[in-house]
């Protein structure tokens, strides 16, 4: 076992009285240790209840002859971070989670790894962790939040952000506001719609390193309990079997996963997460790939900000795996792929089926022909920018309007708030980047007041920086290369007229390109927002959002 190097013979006899000091004793220390990364904290909705999680996983592992051992992880809630500087921190987390996991998992070696994270970024950033340590390991999400109600209606956080402009505009009074704030949230789990984090953990299931429902099974069923205990029973398989995280994500795992984010509408963050991790695997994964499979697989959910229906919906119609199956008869999986259960996709999608065809449909009468991600290009976006068009209006699809041009969120954000924002507008937030932010922050205030005007049919918004999942609207983000390097977005000046097309997957800077030739000599590289810290240090090393914002790990 890769665990005796710190545990078995006569030169590691004061390693096991650290050991004892603990209280494990000779016959737990002769079976497999299973390090559990804990990200349990009282910051984080989708994180307070993690140790319950965590210790129906440790009963697991103990059932099947395995001694597990707990460590713990950061985590940063992007609903609490968002709208001010906090967000800057956010995506940089993600780096910091695969590292402290790495730092652990390799001064202490485990026999195997289970990985319990729920929400943003703590999810690719275990999948990153396990990728690149590549011993037996899996995935464990802590599940979904239920979706709130409130006055005769289905709600959840996205409501709540939507409603503060219809406060402001006195569609809503701050009394009912109050009482929206305390409802829309009923308890824990990650954000109840189809936004960053549950995406992700959809996603553990179709990349086949998570079992089935660990990504829709709700955070407060005992359903979530028992799945803790089969993955604790499991990863010690896994060990016996020698089955590590690389025999699992191979390039087809990844197709899985990009097909079925389509089909779901997932978050424009997954066009991040998914390279990012396939980088930690050996494989390149390009923004090409979401538009291959954009073209070709129908969206068959449309599921909170696009619709109605919430990831508890999901789950009741059948999950992850139902849409795999309809996907499948479509030739959209790769049936021969390998899962963390043991078996290959297709002996796991066998008795998959849906329950709802309200909420999964048919793959013959989508929701739409085609993905709910889109990567448009084009002479403002070399590199390419993201749009999540399963929550765009098809009023808005194909969009031409005057540039409002702001160089930080704030600034957008105070100008919608003060209506200077008009039917038509291109709004455009610079020096969000990844670089430029630095960490590339969210952007779901401004989306929000957007929405909560009624302009999201009749105004665009776009951005180097990224959005929340719970963004709806003609958002295109992660618009590459960013303004902080130069890129054409840093050029663009107050009324230039900017086109966005959706269906042909372009936009465009109606400048002469002399024009924006004679710009780029006045250009001057603005002086850093940060100058200490980790984030200083962050924005010298990460690289591009069209290759999943990873660091230089060569510098």
């Amino acid at each position: 076992m890769r665990s005796d190097v710190m545990k078995t013979g006569l030169v590691r006899a004061p390693h096991r009285s650290l050991f004892k000091a603990m209280g494990y004793t000779d016959e737990e220390l002769q079976r497999p240790i299973i390090g559990i990364a804990n990200s349990a904290n009282e910051l984080i909705p989708g994180h307070v209840h993690l140790d319950r999680v965590v210790d129906a996983a440790k009963a697991g592992v103990r059932m099947a002859g395995g001694t597990p051992m707990v460590f713990s992880t950061i985590g940063v809630c992007d609903g609490i971070a968002m709208g001010h500087q906090g967000m800057k921190y956010s995506l940089a987390t993600r780096e910091v989670i695969a590292d402290s996991i790495e730092l652990v998992a390799s001064a202490h070696p485990f026999d195997g790894l289970l990985l319990v994270p729920n929400c943003d970024k703590i999810v690719p950033g275990m999948m990153m962790a396990m990728a690149r340590i590549n011993i037996p390991a899996l995935i464990l999400s802590g599940g979904p939040m239920l979706a709130g109600h409130w006055d005769e209606g289905v709600v959840d956080l996205i409501t709540v952000f939507e409603a503060i402009e219809k406060v402001a505009s006195r569609q809503m009074s701050e009394e009912e506001l109050h009482e929206l704030e305390n409802r829309a949230c009923p308890g824990p789990g990650c954000c109840s719609g189809m936004f960053t984090a549950n995406t992700m953990n959809a996603l553990s299931e179709a990349l086949g390193i998570g079992l089935q429902y660990n990504g829709t099974a709700p955070a407060v069923s005992a359903e979530r309990i028992r799945l803790a205990k089969r993955a604790g029973n499991q990863v010690v398989e896994l060990v016996r079997q020698n089955i590590c995280p690389t025999d699992i994500l191979i390039e087809k795992a990844f197709e899985n996963a990009i097909a079925v984010d389509m089909a779901l509408g997932g978050s424009t963050n997954t066009a991040l997460h998914l390279p990012a991790i396939a980088h930690e695997a050996g494989i390149t994964i390009d923004l090409k790939r979401f538009n291959d499979f954009s073209e070709r697989t129908p969206q068959l959910c449309c599921l909170s900000p696009a619709g109605p229906h919430h990831v508890e919906d999901l789950h009741r119609a059948g999950g992850i795996y139902a849409v795999m199956k309809e996907l499948s008869g479509r030739g959209l999986i790769h049936l021969d792929a390998t899962t963390v259960a043991g078996k290959n996709v297709e002996e796991s999608l066998k008795d998959a089926k849906i329950s709802d065809h309200e909420v999964i449909h048919y793959a013959s009468y989508p929701y739409r022909p085609r993905g709910g991600l889109v990567v448009l290009s084009g002479n403002l976006a070399p590199a390419g920018g993201v749009v999540k068009q399963a929550a765009v209006s098809n009023e808005i699809m194909s969009h031409r309007g005057p540039a409002r041009v702001f160089d930080s969120e704030e600034a957008a954000a105070e100008s919608i708030r003060r209506r200077d924002i008009k039917k038509g507008d291109v709004v455009v937030i610079r020096y969000e980047g990844p670089k430029g932010g630095p960490g590339m922050r969210e952007m779901l205030a401004p989306t929000a007041a957007i929405a909560g005007l009624g302009l999201d049919r009749d105004v665009a918004l776009i951005t180097d920086g990224r959005f929340s999942g719970g963004t709806r609207g003609a958002c295109v983000g992660h618009v590459s290369p960013e303004a902080a390097e130069g890129g054409p977005i840093a050029l663009v000046e107050e009324g230039d007229i900017i086109a966005i097309d959706i269906p042909e997957k372009t936009i465009s800077l109606e400048v002469d390109s002399q024009i924006l030739k004679e710009r780029a000599k006045g250009w001057q590289q603005p002086a850093p927002k940060i100058t200490k810290g980790y984030l200083r240090r962050y924005s010298q090393t990460v690289s591009s959002a069209a290759w999943g914002a990873i660091l230089d790990r060569d510098a």
